[in-house]
């Protein structure tokens, strides 16, 4: 027997969780009660982070209390310790809490790649940078490899750390050899062909070099030296900055790949879990982006809605890509989705409002508080390409 209101318990502050919390209150109005759980009080626009050391925006901090008020929803900050899918309840830190339905939004966990090298990730990245920074500015290094390691993610920030670390060195009249090693068959290789040629000629045209196809081995010592496998390539380099290598939530009593993500459907159930669904970096999908995690959040919420009894168009997660790679020059904007594989670029926003992601109801949200912090500010450039076909890719997490 349905009862209302349908209860709904959002684990997770970040963009999915947001997302979701947004579009249930827009689908289903009051036939949904809202609990928003969080570990943190405030909403990080994290996207922008990579902007902050190099002046082009920040990073804003938006309490999720202004969220929960505007939504009518309840606000628990505490972390979530088990999921009891059969009770339909769930326990944290403080206390039990049931639900009708689950929304597990709580993203990927962050880890070095390398023993040896800094790690970019954006919740300590200007640590990883100012170092480095100070290096190439006052000539103790010259050469620089910036490695996106295998396994799932996203590589865009690679090339607006190459691009806007080569561009700050210049300005001051320094010319750095700066190389990216990523596995990716083409530069940024997600937004399709278009795309791959706008980036590889901002590439050429900073004097950027990438090695494309293969994965880093580093042996570290005076210079470091970066293997590239397969094959016997190398590089010698004085510094070495990497992405991060991501893994899953693994959260107790929800089932998970090897690597801690949760699987799956097309509209963000969980697999062999009812009651349940999760949205964001932490499921089982190749591509880790927050504009993807609002189209899987808006896919859960719209299930859920249907399910509370509201009338709605129920879509399946068809992942939609859409980039702003920031430069420090000429802005790029990309768009990529299965039923367009020529992908599009252009120097001009894409989409509206402008920003770093695309979510339906959150840019909105967030663009109504402050346009500056979700699309940053300054010149801009970029590009991505076909990685990964993502039909497939999520065919294969299914």
């Amino acid at each position: 027997m349905r009862s209302f209101p349908h209860r709904v318990v959002i684990v997770g502050g970040g963009i999915a969780g947001l997302e979701a919390l947004l579009a249930l209150r827009a689908l289903a109005g009051d036939r949904v009660q809202l609990t928003l759980i969080s570990s943190q009080p405030d909403f990080v626009y994290r996207p922008m982070a990579i902007a902050a050391p190099f002046g082009l925006g920040h990073a804003r901090h938006t309490p999720l209390a202004e969220a929960t008020n505007d939504m009518r929803a309840t606000l628990e900050i505490c972390a979530l310790e088990h999921v009891d899918a059969e009770a339909r309840t769930i326990l944290t830190s403080t206390g039990t809490v049931p639900y009708d339905s689950l929304i597990l939004a709580l993203g990927a966990r962050a880890k070095p790649a390398f023993a040896h090298a800094p790690t970019w990730d954006d919740h300590r990245g200007a640590e990883s940078l100012s170092g480095l920074l100070r290096d190439l500015e006052e000539g103790y290094s010259q050469s620089l490899a910036i490695v996106v390691p295998p396994g799932p993610g996203w590589p865009l920030p690679a090339y607006e750390l190459a691009l806007l670390i080569n561009g700050d060195a210049r300005s001051m009249g320094l010319d750095p050899r700066i190389t990216i090693v990523t596995p990716e068959p083409a530069p940024l290789a997600i937004f399709g062909p278009r795309a791959i040629e706008a980036i590889s000629r901002d590439l050429d045209a900073a004097g950027i070099a990438v090695e494309t196809g293969v994965h880093a081995e580093l042996v570290p010592g005076h210079r470091t030296t970066v293997l590239l496998r397969p094959g016997d390539q190398s590089l010698e380099v004085d510094r070495v900055l990497a992405l991060p290598r991501l893994v899953g939530p693994a959260i107790e009593g929800i089932p998970a790949d090897p690597d801690g993500f949760v699987e799956v459907d097309e509209r963000c159930r969980v697999r062999g879990v009812p009651g349940v669904w999760a949205a964001g970096d932490g499921i089982a999908f190749a591509v880790k982006f927050g504009g993807l995690a609002t189209q899987q959040a808006d896919a859960a919420a719209q299930d859920i809605a249907d399910l509370a009894g509201a009338t709605n168009e129920r879509r399946p997660f068809r992942p939609v890509l859409r980039g702003h790679l920031l430069t420090g020059q000429v802005e790029r904007w990309m768009r990529y989705s299965t039923a367009d594989r020529e992908g599009q670029t252009a120097t001009r926003a894409l989409w509206s409002p402008p920003g770093k992601v695309d979510g339906r109801y959150l840019s909105p949200w967030l663009a109504a508080r402050d346009d500056t912090a979700v699309a940053g500010h300054g010149p801009t450039s970029g590009g991505l390409a076909v990685q990964v076909d993502l039909q497939r890719s999520f065919t294969a997490s299914r």
